[in-house]
């Protein structure tokens, strides 16, 4: 998230200048105004190399470290544990050091007279979006610890699937980069010796032959060109995909490949579902919840549909009846909307609908895992033996012509 600088006037009455991540600047002031804080001005933080390099190694909480901060809270709340109290033990007790760190600074907030939500808002990189609402609606409801529960067991599945999908995209990813690294130390090394071998005998070379020692040249006098291409081609795709319009592009792309379009929409669909039903088994409203599941979901194709389905609501129209036009949504996920706001089971049917796609996602990610092993292997072969075929068909036919 964008950066913003800001000045305001606490509660105090005094003038205080910091920083605030935001989606934008209407957003940075209404979280400004949650805190009580009332904005002078707010402008973009601009970032020296250092600072976007420090951001950049900075350390997150670990899922599994915040699902038991989630549980452990819900069980000192229970237990009749006041808000500051069980902070300040779970800071005590958590090693996760970024989390204990923060949540001292939350102990300190409280104690200044914070709610929980607004103080955990502060702090965007370890409360995101849900984390924040789901508290709030707690607070409001009275019952803060059913939802840390059920915010324990979302991020604990969120982490399930997740992984599911890195693991599958892994492999693939590393057969094609060693695939990459090999060929270019064959091309460098190994193929310039049988070149000048060739050469100096004057026989005639396969077609074959010809083509690899052309790239193998090309390889050895502009090896800097062949290294530093892929990673301007990657720094320049990372700040295409930076704007709307490429990340929209992409985001499309990818929910078109062939096969591993079709995971990506369900993990998609899983995720939607799955925050949707927790954010509004919460009491997290319905507009707010869409609002929070469109920034959350990680699709641009998805969320602009999402935020068209919100001014639908506005009209009051229903949600199923948008999304019944929209092919990313299949048509099992707008037929189990529809029936839900016509039950008034909105939560109950998204829950059994995330069930059904995380099942699916993981059971397509081991079939595509034991596919793409022996895919890659065989690609992976094919080129390696193409470049030793061609240094060998000379070496064949030169011993042929001595015998």
């Amino acid at each position: 998230m964008p950066t913003f600088q800001y000045v305001a006037i606490n509660p105090a009455g005094k003038k205080v200048k910091g920083s605030i991540e935001a989606r934008d600047q209407k957003q940075a002031f209404q979280n400004l105004k949650e805190r009580g804080l009332q904005a002078l001005s707010i402008s973009h933080k601009k970032e020296s190399l250092l600072t976007k390099g420090l951001s950049f190694m900075e350390q997150k909480v670990k899922p599994e470290n915040f699902v038991i901060f989630c549980r452990q809270f819900a069980i000192l709340i229970k237990a009749g544990i006041g808000a500051a109290e069980a902070i300040q033990i779970l800071s005590q007790q958590t090693e996760d050091k970024v989390l204990a760190k923060t949540l001292q600074s939350v102990h300190s907030d409280l104690r200044a007279g914070m709610s929980i939500s607004a103080a955990f808002n502060q702090y965007p990189k370890v409360f995101s979006a849900i984390v924040v609402n789901m508290v709030r609606a707690g607070e409001a409801s009275g019952s803060l610890d059913d939802v840390l529960e059920k915010l324990a067991i979302f991020i604990e599945r969120e982490h399930k699937t997740k992984g599911k999908i890195k693991s599958a995209l892994a492999y693939p990813v590393t057969v094609a980069i060693i695939s990459f690294i090999a060929t270019f130390i064959l091309m460098w090394k190994v193929v310039p010796h049988f070149v000048s071998t060739f050469t100096s005998l004057g026989i005639q070379l396969p077609i074959t032959t010809r083509t690899v020692m052309g790239i193998s040249d090309m390889v050895v006098k502009y090896w800097y060109i062949v290294l530093l291409l892929p990673m301007l081609i990657y720094v320049l795709f990372r700040s295409y995909t930076k704007t709307a319009k490429g990340r929209y592009l992409f985001d499309y792309l990818k929910l078109k490949t062939p096969v591993f379009g079709k995971l990506l929409q369900k993990s998609a669909m899983a995720r939607f579902s799955r925050t949707f039903s927790t954010l509004f088994a919460a009491g997290v409203p319905i507009l707010q919840t869409i609002d929070i599941v469109a920034h959350v979901v990680n699709n641009a194709v998805i969320s602009n549909t999402l935020e068209q389905g919100k001014e639908n609501l506005r009209r009051g129209e229903s949600l199923g009846s948008l999304l019944k036009t929209n092919w990313v949504f299949p048509p099992m996920v707008v037929h189990m909307i529809t029936v839900g706001e016509q039950t008034g089971s909105l939560d109950i049917v998204m829950n059994k609908v995330a069930d059904f796609y995380e099942e699916d996602v993981e059971q397509m990610t081991d079939r595509l895992k034991s596919l793409l092993e022996p895919m890659m292997i065989l690609i992976l072969t094919a080129i390696i033996g193409t470049i030793v075929l061609a240094i060998l068909q000379p070496t064949f036919s030169l011993y042929g012509n001595l015998q």
